[in-house]
């Protein structure tokens, strides 16, 4: 496959008399070479998107993989399901989910997906029965064209009946295990996987049982939950046996592309999208009934788990507070490399024993109304309290542990992050983190920024930081500083038993160069330098106003 960019042709040279030549525009006339022989299907996991694992390669994958995703996993483990037929295994599949706003809304993966289950169900092949499978289009669209393409039906029958229309399985809403499959996993450290069609499969977002999962096309999903297993080759070994026991393949069946467009020619029409999207901001009858207050500002309810008043302008002065140096800060967490913003502020559920499960319960809410932290995100109280929350975070702070925890200085309590930060404001203590390279990789969430702001953290020093993480610490007020090339917590020797100072921000402009002076338990201290990442004037006004929501009231209110 050959191309030539629309833009290469050169642009003519003028030249004045006397002059030097006008500068040319660049071009680019390299021809784009593209090999359709090395295009094959893949997955992305386990840990992250961007990880591309080829589907013939995914079983050996997963193999290489399990040893860092568990202590103890890679032994071959198996065990059985309390009042069940069947057993569990490192790398069982036990959820498979086709999901997310993204490629649920592209009609050739969907109608492939349904064609897949239609061919297997043909066939006499089932998903198995310890697979957990969903299908939340993001469109009621999507639920009228595989019911008019007849799809639906084979859809069902493997399992996948629609559960809803928008954010499901992606963003942690998966729903609970059954209790004896949790069990099994939970008891014995099982490593077990989930295959979904999803955008994001960051550690601890999909499901707090599952540690392997991977994105796949809805069709591969499909797949998945007839084989059950991250351990099949499903270019090589079959996805079971048919009513003659005879073995059946992927490529068996596997639907042609002209397959897929038959089904699209049949099944989708312009009037369908019409229909549905008339009355779109109408919303069903149950939303039209909620009761809405009138006014023309929010009344705020005190009792509400869901949205509560945020305090990010309490004691705000007219006029900003200087800048000041930062002396005696304490770690409130040490962190490794790529360390998401789904580590710093999760996305999904919300456990019992945790400070926001515990806040919940002394509000009258119940386990089973818990939601999600996503859900939640209009109350401060619950969101910070999720902040570097994670069940897959792990602080060095707290070495052997995860979920959320850091031991507290001077004392060596090991506690809840939340609750060591609210110990470090009592005694009026700042707090820094410590992290590796691509900081605040993952989603663009604005609360892995302020969590980390209610927190009491006041700059974070990483070895370098994701764009969008970056822009909105400084836009919450956390300065972002860099370390030096060469330089991080390990050459550092850091523990958490330091303490702080960084000093010169009185005085700060873009780019520059802080000195953080590192005092050490034995009394000894040593210094490194930082690029304070505060890229431009326009953030150095947020800085100085405490955050770009200050600084937005100050101008409007002038």
């Amino acid at each position: 496959m050959r191309t030539r960019w629309p833009w290469s042709r050169p642009m003519p040279r003028r030249k004045a008399c006397g002059a030097s030549p006008a500068p040319r525009r660049p071009t680019f006339t390299d021809t784009l070479h593209l090999d359709m022989g090395t295009v094959e299907p893949s997955l992305a996991g386990p840990r992250r998107p961007q990880d591309r694992v080829p589907l013939a390669r995914t079983a050996a994958a997963f193999a290489e993989a399990l040893p860092s995703l568990a202590p103890n996993a890679g032994t071959g483990r198996t065990v059985a399901v309390e009042g069940a037929d069947y057993s569990l295994s490192d790398g069982s599949v036990v959820i498979a989910a086709i999901t997310s706003c993204t490629n649920t809304s592209n009609p050739s993966v969907m109608m492939a997906a349904g064609l897949v289950a239609q061919k297997a169900v043909a066939r006499g092949l089932t998903r198995k029965p310890w697979v957990k499978t969903s299908l939340a289009p993001g469109s009621l669209v999507v639920a009228d064209y595989l019911q008019k393409a007849g799809l639906q039906d084979a859809l069902d029958a493997l399992g996948f009946q629609i559960a809803g229309f928008g954010c499901t399985t992606c963003i942690g809403n998966a729903g609970p295990l059954d209790e004896p499959i949790a069990k099994a996993i939970d008891g014995n450290g099982l490593v077990v996987g989930a295959v979904l069609s999803g955008n994001r499969n960051f550690e601890g977002r999909i499901s707090p049982h599952v540690r392997a999962n991977y994105l796949a096309s809805p069709p591969l999903v499909v797949a998945y939950a007839l084989a059950g297993t991250l351990t099949l080759d499903l270019t090589t070994q079959p996805l079971g046996q048919d009513r003659n026991g005879q073995d059946v393949y992927l490529k068996d069946i596997w639907p042609t592309a002209a397959e897929v467009a038959a089904a699209i020619d049949s099944g989708i029409t312009p009037a369908m999208y019409r229909e549905r999207y008339a009355n779109v901001f109408d919303g069903p009858a149950a939303w039209q009934a909620i009761e809405v207050a009138e006014g023309e500002t929010y009344a705020w309810d005190a009792e509400s788990t869901y949205v509560q008043h945020p305090p990010y302008f309490k004691g705000m002065t007219a006029t900003p507070v200087p800048v000041t140096d930062i002396k005696g800060a304490r770690p409130l967490a040490i962190l490794g490399d790529s360390v998401t913003t789904d580590h710093i502020s999760p996305a999904g559920s919300i456990k019992v024993d945790s400070p926001a499960g515990q806040y919940l319960i002394s509000r009258g809410v119940a386990k089973a109304d818990f939601n999600s932290y996503g859900a939640r995100r209009g109350n401060h109280e619950v969101m910070m309290r999720g902040t570097f929350a994670n069940i897959r975070i792990r602080n060095a702070m707290a070495p052997g542990t995860e979920g959320g925890v850091t031991m507290h200085q001077p004392s060596g309590a090991v506690m809840p992050i939340y609750d060591a930060a609210m110990a470090y404001q009592r005694e009026g203590v700042p707090l820094v983190v410590i992290g590796g390279a691509e900081y605040g990789t993952g989603s663009s969430r604005d609360w892995a920024a302020k969590g980390t702001n209610l927190l009491g953290v006041k700059a974070v020093i990483a070895v370098s930081f994701e764009r969008i993480h970056r822009s909105n610490l400084v836009g919450m007020g956390v300065l972002p500083l860099q370390f030096a090339p060469g330089v991080d917590r390990v050459s550092l020797g850091l523990d958490g038993t330091e303490t702080f100072d960084i000093v010169g921000l009185d005085s700060l402009t873009p780019r520059q160069t802080l000195t953080v002076t590192v005092h050490r338990q034995d009394g000894s201290t040593t210094s490194f330098e930082t690029v304070c990442r505060i890229d431009t004037l326009d953030e150095m006004d947020y800085v100085r106003n405490g955050g770009i929501l200050q600084t937005v009231l100050r101008q409007i209110t002038r």
